[in-house]
């Protein structure tokens, strides 16, 4: 099959066209998958976890189809040819190659309504702000009008994980404030913020300070980290959560002129079955979408990564096999 490898003393790309295929026999506990696209994540060459492997291949979100079950006694929760997607797990190989192997508990049923391409967007910068804002955010995922007086700041809101953070905010019934470019305010809007700020024409903590009272916010999901980070903690209520995707968050702390009680959470997302099944049933009822911003066959790996590696995606770069 073809895959996507890291090789040699440099682990530098190469693509493989004849790379051996995983079989069952040597994964009992797995699904075998026909892999159809997999998205890229900014950075992901510089991970450690996927050094692990002997032969690392990129590409830790998919789309697929279950080809072979688990050999394993006990019920199965897919069967073959079943449309599936998931978030693997980086200690492992990635999905950047033909066949896959995969557990489990790292898939969900593939919403109907996205194409193969579209559905490989989502996983893991859905679960990275599912679990920012509800697991360590402290938010209600539950619209019952408990996150009604609360207000939530997404910066980078256009890219993989701010367009998530943006719709499962709003979902959730909370005020939104996303930050993006010029080009990006419409798009960011139609997601459901509230507010959106031109991060070329306003200053994050200016524009706080102007109105601390109306302005400051309950949550941060920080996308960018750097002098963002920093600034962000600043613009924070009493008892307010920090979030990073992009840092830990710490390392950003001023050592003045936060507000009492501010708490920082840096966490690496997990593949979660029943946490993406509910993020598929809202895309599947309208209430969310993916967001693609490019899509590459795999033997275009090279200009999906530079176009990866820009830094100004809006949504996620696909690899099509």
């Amino acid at each position: 099959m073809r895959a996507l490898i890291r090789a040699g003393p440099s682990k530098t790309l190469t693509l493989d066209t004849n790379h051996p295929e995983p079989t069952s026999n040597n994964f009992p506990n797995s699904y075998i998958v026909k892999v159809k696209a997999t998205a890229l994540t900014r950075e992901e060459l510089i991970w450690p976890e996927p050094l692990e492997s002997a032969i690392p291949i990129p590409g830790y979100d998919l789309t697929c189809i279950v080809t072979a079950v688990p050999q394993s006694t006990g019920p199965k929760v897919f069967k073959v040819g079943d449309e599936v997607y998931g978030l693997t797990n980086p200690h492992k190989q990635g999905n950047a190659r033909d066949f896959a192997e995969v557990d489990e508990r790292d898939l969900a049923l593939k919403p109907r309504n996205l194409t193969w391409e579209e559905a490989a967007a989502v996983p893991l910068s859905a679960l990275s702000a599912y679990q920012g804002l509800f697991i360590h955010g402290g938010l209600s995922i539950v619209g019952d009008g408990s996150n009604e007086s609360k207000r939530v700041l997404v910066t980078a809101a256009s890219g993989g994980v701010g367009i998530w953070a943006v719709q499962l905010a709003h979902q959730a019934g909370v005020h939104v404030t996303g930050t993006c470019g010029p080009s990006n305010i419409d798009f960011v809007k139609s997601l459901g913020a509230d507010t959106v700020l031109d991060y070329r024409k306003t200053d994050l903590l200016t524009w706080v300070e102007e109105e601390p009272e109306q302005r400051s916010f309950d949550v941060v999901i920080d996308c960018i980290g750097g002098q963002t980070l920093a600034d962000a903690w600043k613009c924070l209520k009493k008892d307010g959560r920090m979030i990073s995707v992009a840092e830990p968050a710490d390392l950003k702390k001023p050592a003045n002129g936060i507000a009492e009680g501010v708490q920082s959470v840096w966490f690496i997302v997990e593949a979660n079955h029943g946490q993406l099944s509910r993020i598929t049933n809202m895309i599947e009822g309208g209430k969310c979408k993916a967001q693609v911003d490019q899509v590459f066959e795999l033997e275009e790996w090279e200009a999906a990564f530079v176009q990866l590696e820009s830094g100004h995606t809006k949504g996620k770069v696909v690899l099509k096999l």
